[in-house]
C-alpha cells in the first residue's frame, strides 16, 4: 500500500481527526522553525565565504514576528546615500512559499542614477539572464526554491551542503558582486 494513502486513510477517519489536527499543527510549527533556521544558517555560511569586505549580510525578519526569518540581504559595510544590494527572500504566492532573488535599490533611484553607465550595464547583464525590473528592484527573478515544501525541507535536514551550495551559487554568479560593486562605486561619486 502506498505510504501517503495509508496515512491519509488513517487520518481521514473521524476518530483520528483530533490527532490529525494536532500533528498538522506541530508539523507546521516545525516547518516554520526549520525555515527560520535555514536563513540563519545561510547567513553564517555566507559570512564565512564573503571575500569582499565591502559586503556584510543581514537576515530579513517577518514584519509580524522578529523570531521568523524570511530572507537574507547583503549590505554595504560603509553606508552611502543610495546603493544597490542583492537579496533573497521568500514570499507566499498562490498559496506556496517561493524564494526570489533581487537586486534592490536602497532608495528610489533618480533619473540621473538610472543613467549611470555602470548601472545601465548591470541592468542589461541581468536582463540578459532573465531578470525583470521595477521601481524598487533593478532586477529580480523567482528561483526554483520552495522553502516550505517537502523536498526543500528534506534537503535542508539531510543534505544541507547541497542545498546551501545551490543557494550560495545564486549570489556567487560570475562577477555579479563585482558588477554590483562597480555600480555602487559609480553611485557614490
Amino acid at each position: 500500500m502506498d505510504e501517503e494513502k495509508a496515512v491519509l486513510d488513517f487520518f481521514s477517519k473521524p476518530e483520528n481527526l483530533p490527532l490529525a489536527l494536532s500533528v498538522a499543527h506541530q508539523v507546521n510549527i516545525t516547518c516554520e522553525k526549520m525555515n527560520s533556521s535555514f536563513w540563519g544558517d545561510l547567513k553564517k555560511r555566507l559570512d564565512a565565504s564573503i571575500e569582499n569586505p565591502q559586503w556584510k549580510t543581514e537576515t530579513i525578519e517577518d514584519r509580524d514576528s522578529a523570531e521568523i526569518l524570511l530572507g537574507i540581504r547583503f549590505r554595504l559595510a560603509m553606508p552611502q546615500s543610495n546603493c544597490l544590494f542583492p537579496m533573497l527572500e521568500q514570499q507566499q504566492m498562490g498559496g506556496k512559499w517561493r524564494i526570489f532573488m533581487g537586486l534592490m535599490w536602497q532608495e528610489s533611484p533618480s533619473q540621473a542614477e538610472l543613467s549611470i553607465p555602470q548601472v545601465i550595464e548591470l541592468k542589461k547583464t541581468l536582463e540578459a539572464k532573465g531578470y525583470r525590473g521595477n521601481r524598487n528592484f533593478i532586477a529580480w527573478r523567482w528561483t526554483d526554491l520552495y522553502p516550505r515544501q517537502k523536498d526543500f525541507l528534506l534537503d535542508y535536514a539531510m543534505r544541507p551542503e547541497r542545498l546551501f551550495g545551490e543557494v550560495s551559487s545564486i549570489f556567487n554568479a560570475p562577477d555579479l558582486l563585482d558588477l554590483i560593486s562597480e555600480a555602487n562605486t559609480a553611485l557614490s561619486a
